[in-house]
């Protein structure tokens, strides 16, 4: 069982940045790869970055790809999401999750209650 708890979202302009922090707490955090994802308010949930057990292998969304950037601290049981040069399209409850697999039709097995971000204009 892994419990993570996402923090950092809030309200910015656009341009600005942010980071986000999903502190893990259970078994074995530091043998699972980590994803970050987003539902805007009408659509589905989508993915935005994903990083390997080490850290060593990380994959963007086109859309944050050169904007965003994922990165953990196996010691802190913590995933982040450092978000640059934000859009109103960036919009989003954001979410952390954990999964033993890697790759696009990795599934996702525990999930964070989401911590919202809103860009202005």
């Amino acid at each position: 069982q892994v419990q993570l708890v996402e923090s950092g979202g809030g309200l910015v302009q656009a341009g600005g940045s942010l980071r986000l922090s999903c502190a893990a707490s259970g078994r074995a955090f530091s043998s699972y790869a980590c994803g970050w994802f987003r539902q805007a308010p009408g659509k589905e949930r989508e993915f935005v970055a994903r990083i390997s057990w080490s850290g060593g292998n990380t994959a963007y969304a086109d859309s944050v790809k050169g904007r965003f950037t994922i990165s953990r601290d196996n010691a802190k049981n913590t995933v982040y999401l450092q978000m640059n040069s934000l859009k109103p399209e960036d919009t989003a409850v954001y979410y952390c999750a954990v999964t033993p697999d890697w790759g696009t039709t990795a599934r996702y097995n525990y999930w964070g209650q989401g911590t919202q971000v809103t860009v202005s204009s």
